[in-house]
């Protein structure tokens, strides 16, 4: 039988146990007959410092993923959209390819993650120098931009923001990251892109590309649009973004 509330699919949305932000976000982003159903991914609130504090904390969210994953598919999804980022960037193409294959093989379901969403995206709008700002530390931001210029593009500029733990990213105000948005913008950037799940941009992002004039891809808004699509889902969402509008 068919969903009553998710008659055109069901979205199984995993983030951290931590994030307070793709919920709400991939609410906002909801279309007629499709539903998003979360599983948290238990980590502690750890406090992070360091390259090494940080890795600790994404190894600690891959260890936890595989049961987030099982424990959501007993109401049967359509598709998976994994609602944390970082790992999905790390080692380059192989990597992320490597990571969605795994979670793939467990769900028996297709897979959208963060990094093979925002790399689509870019390919759709055709640019090729981009620049993009993470709540991270300087060794996973490394890992953004190796996966990045893999994929065919040319990094001309990164910030890390070095959250102080994965709690304190969906604290950081907007204002800052205003200001880091003018900071990596320039006539030779193509787009920027805002990876890190927890970190609220989804309307600032569609806010400065009205500003800017270029794509300013915000990473929950590409991974639910890839989702979408990866459903036949084709609706498009106004005002939270140009992919979603356009493509």
């Amino acid at each position: 039988m068919t969903d009553v509330r998710g008659w055109r699919a069901k979205m199984a949305v995993l983030g951290p146990s931590t994030n307070t932000i793709v919920q709400p976000d991939m609410d906002d982003l909801r279309v007629p007959g499709v539903t998003a159903h979360y599983a948290r991914i238990f980590v502690e609130n750890l406090a992070v410092g360091d390259n090494a504090s940080f890795k600790a904390l994404t190894d600690a969210i891959t260890i936890s993923v595989d049961e987030a994953v099982k424990s959501v598919l007993t109401c049967q999804p359509d598709h998976i959209v994994m609602g944390m980022s970082a790992i999905t960037f790390y080692g380059g193409i192989a990597g992320a390819e490597a990571f969605r294959a795994r979670i793939a093989a467990i769900s028996g379901r297709g897979v959208s993650t963060g990094a093979i969403a925002t790399a689509e995206a870019l390919r759709r709008f055709g640019v090729k120098r981009v620049a993009f700002l993470s709540p991270y530390f300087p060794a996973a931001n490394a890992e953004v931009r190796n996966f990045f210029t893999e994929s065919g593009f040319t990094v001309l500029g990164d910030r890390c923001l070095e959250c102080a733990s994965p709690v304190a990213i969906a604290q950081v105000p907007p204002e800052r990251l205003r200001h880091v948005l003018g900071e990596l913008d320039g006539p030779d950037v193509e787009a920027i892109v805002q990876v890190g799940t927890n970190l609220s941009m989804l309307d600032l992002c569609a806010a400065a590309e009205q500003v800017l004039g270029k794509p300013v891809i915000s990473i929950n808004a590409a991974t639910w649009w890839h989702g979408l699509r990866a459903a036949g889902i084709e609706d498009r969402v106004w005002g939270k973004g140009r992919v979603l509008e356009a493509f």
